[in-house]
C-alpha cells in the first residue's frame, strides 16, 4: 500500500512538472517556464507580497514565464507556508514562496522548526534596504526628532514592524536605536502580521514610527501618506532621492534585506535549473528594470550552491548580531 501511494504521489508530480515545464528552456524573451504559482508567507501589503507580485509581473511581462498565480498564507511568522510547502512538497513543484532574512532569524530563534535547508534554494534575487518612517502629520521629521521624542518618553514613543518581537523590523529598529547610543532592548517595539497592518497602526497613532522595508516606504512616501525619516543604505536611493540615510544623521549602521524564491524539498533538478534560467533571465529584461527601478531594489542575484553559500554565511553573522543584542 506504501509503495502505490509512494508512486501515485510522483506520478502526480510528473504531471504537475510536465504542465508547468512544457515549454522549451530559452531564454532571451522565449518561453521558459509554463506557470508558476508564487507562495506567500505573509499578507496583502508586505515586503514578500510586492517581491513575489513584482517578480511575477517582470517574468510573465517580458514572455519568460506563460502565467503567474499568486496565494497569500499568513502564519506562524511565516512558519505557516513553509510547513505547507514541506509537507505538500510533490504537489507542489510548480510552486516558488518567497522569503527573507526572516527565515534565516525565525529558525534560529525557533519560532518554527525548519529552516532554508529544508527546501530547495532556487535563487537569491533582490535587496531591499530598511526604513524607519513616521506619518504624514508626525512632528517629527528626522532621525534626531525621534532620538529626542524617545528620551522625552520612552513609553509613548513605540516602533512598530510587520514581523515578531526578535524578527527582521525589530532587530533594524533595534540596531539603529543601539547605533544611536540608545538602549536597544529598552525600545517599545510592537509586532504587526505584515507591512500593511503596521502602516495602518502608524497613521492611527498607535505608533510613533515604522520600522519597515524601503521599497514598501517609497509606495506610501510617493502616495504622500508618510515621511522617511532615515535608510538604511550606505547613500541615497534613487527612489527616494530626499530620504536621508542613517549616517547622514549620524547614526552609523547599514542593512540589506535579501529577497529570493525557494522551491518544494526534493524539486527534480531539471525544474530547479528552469526556474533559475528564467530568473536570471529576467535580469536583461526591460520589464524587470521597470520593477526594479519602481520599488528601489538592488539586484543580489545568488543561484544555487551560490546562495546556499550566502544563506549560511548570513545565518552565522545574524546569529551573532542576536546574541550580543540579547535576542538569543
Amino acid at each position: 500500500m506504501t509503495t502505490w501511494k509512494m508512486g501515485r504521489r510522483a506520478l502526480m508530480g510528473a504531471a504537475m512538472a510536465a504542465m508547468t515545464f512544457g515549454a522549451p528552456a530559452m531564454a532571451g524573451g522565449h518561453q521558459v517556464v509554463e506557470s508558476i504559482h508564487f507562495l506567500i508567507p505573509g499578507g496583502a501589503g508586505g515586503g514578500w507580497d510586492g517581491t513575489a507580485r513584482g517578480t511575477g509581473e517582470a517574468l510573465t511581462g517580458a514572455g519568460l514565464v506563460g502565467t503567474a498565480s499568486y496565494e497569500n498564507m499568513s502564519g506562524g511568522g511565516g512558519g505557516k507556508a513553509i510547513g505547507y510547502l514541506i509537507e505538500n512538497a510533490e504537489s507542489n513543484y510548480g510552486t516558488l514562496m518567497v522569503n527573507s532574512t526572516p527565515i534565516v532569524i525565525r529558525s534560529l530563534t525557533g519560532v518554527f522548526p525548519h529552516n532554508f535547508r529544508d527546501l530547495t534554494l532556487v535563487a537569491g534575487t533582490i535587496g531591499d534596504y530598511a526604513a524607519i518612517v513616521v506619518g504624514k502629520d508626525s512632528p517629527i521629521n528626522t532621525m534626531s526628532d525621534l532620538l529626542a521624542a524617545y528620551d522625552a518618553d520612552p513609553a509613548n514613543t513605540a516602533i512598530g514592524g510587520g514581523s515578531v518581537p526578535g524578527g527582521m523590523d525589530h532587530l533594524v529598529a533595534a540596531m539603529v536605536m543601539e547605533a544611536a547610543g540608545k538602549d536597544a532592548l529598552g525600545v517599545k517595539y510592537i509586532p504587526y502580521d505584515a507591512g500593511g497592518k503596521a502602516m495602518a497602526a502608524l497613521l492611527s497613532g498607535e505608533i510613533a514610527a515604522l520600522s519597515t522595508g524601503f521599497s514598501e516606504a517609497v509606495d506610501l512616501a510617493n502616495a504622500g501618506e508618510v515621511k522617511i525619516i532615515g535608510v538604511t543604505s550606505d547613500e541615497r536611493v534613487a527612489a527616494a532621492p530626499d530620504a536621508m540615510t542613517m549616517k547622514e544623521q549620524g547614526i552609523d549602521t547599514t542593512f540589506v534585506n535579501w529577497r529570493g524564491f525557494f522551491g518544494a524539498p526534493g524539486l527534480p533538478a531539471e525544474q530547479t535549473a528552469a526556474y533559475q534560467k528564467a530568473i536570471a533571465a529576467m535580469y536583461d529584461t526591460p520589464e524587470w528594470e521597470e520593477v526594479r527601478a519602481r520599488n528601489g531594489w538592488v539586484n543580489i542575484h545568488n543561484p544555487g550552491d551560490d546562495f546556499k553559500a550566502f544563506l549560511e554565511e548570513q545565518e552565522k553573522v545574524i546569529g551573532d548580531l542576536m546574541k550580543k543584542l540579547g535576542f538569543l
